[in-house]
C-alpha cells in the first residue's frame, strides 16, 4: 500500500472517530439506568480471500491459509442507535507459494494482529433481535513469522478498510448471543530470502472474519 493510500486511510480512521465522539448527540446516551458499555467474546473464523502478485524470480503466488482463533470487543454506544467497536483478536495463519519454479513451497506461518475500530449503526437497540452494521479501519500487525524451507520472511505491516454485518440475540437484560461478520481489505508485501536469493511479492490477503459468541451489557 502507498503513502497517498495509508494517509486516506489515516484521514478515514481520524472522521470515523470525530463524527462518532462529536458530530453525534451525546446527549442523547443510551436510556437511563443501563451503561453504554457492551463486551462481546467470539470464536472466529479467519478466511482470506487472497491473490498475489507473481513471486519475481521463481513465479509462483503466495496463499495464505484459513485459521480458527478467539476475539475480544468492546462497544460503547454513544446513543441508544450508534456506537464504535475495537476489536481485538491473533491469529495463526499458515502460509505457501504455489506453483513456483521449485514447486509448492512451505513457507512456514505468521501471526497476525489485526485491532479493527468500526463505527456502528444499531437498528432495534431494545428488541430482542437487534441488527447492527458497522465500517471502519483495521491496522495488522505481523509477528513471529516462521520462515518454512526459507531462510527469511518478512511481512509488512498495513492498514485496511473494514465492513461490518451482525445481530444479538438477547438471553436477558445483559446477556445475549453475537453473530458477526467483517470484511477486510488488507494488503501486505512479502519478503522471502530463499535458494540463494531475495523475492518479493505483493500479496491482498482481504480477509473474512466470522465469529459467533456471547454479549455482556453492562
Amino acid at each position: 500500500m502507498n503513502v497517498l493510500s495509508h494517509t486516506k486511510v489515516v484521514l478515514i480512521m481520524v472522521l470515523s472517530i470525530f463524527i462518532t465522539t462529536t458530530i453525534l448527540p451525546l446527549t442523547a446516551m443510551a436510556e437511563e439506568g443501563k451503561s453504554p458499555w457492551l463486551i462481546r467474546a467470539r470464536l472466529l473464523g479467519v478466511v482470506p480471500d487472497d491473490s498475489s502478485s507473481d513471486i519475481t524470480v521463481i513465479g509462483g503466488k503466495a496463499e495464505v491459509d484459513d485459521s480458527v482463533t478467539a476475539d475480544l470487543d468492546f462497544t460503547y454506544f454513544f446513543t441508544n442507535n450508534f456506537a464504535t467497536e475495537l476489536t481485538l483478536a491473533v491469529a495463526k495463519n499458515d502460509v505457501n507459494a504455489v506453483n513456483t519454479a521449485a514447486g509448492d513451497l512451505d513457507l512456514g506461518h505468521v501471526y497476525l494482529l489485526p485491532p479493527t475500530l468500526t463505527a456502528q449503526y444499531h437498528f432495534l437497540p431494545d428488541g430482542r433481535f437487534r441488527p447492527y452494521i458497522g465500517a471502519g479501519v483495521n491496522y495488522t500487525v505481523f509477528f513471529n513469522a516462521d520462515s518454512g524451507v526459507a531462510n527469511d520472511i518478512d511481512y509488512d505491516n498495513g492498514f485496511g478498510l473494514a465492513l461490518q454485518v451482525g445481530f444479538d440475540i438477547g438471553i436477558d437484560e445483559n446477556w445475549a448471543i453475537n453473530f458477526d461478520v467483517k470484511k477486510i481489505w488488507l494488503n501486505t508485501d512479502v519478503t522471502v530470502q530463499a535458494l540463494g536469493t531475495t523475492v518479493q511479492t505483493d500479496v491482498d490477503i482481504d480477509p473474512w472474519l466470522i465469529g459467533m459468541g456471547i454479549a455482556y451489557r453492562f
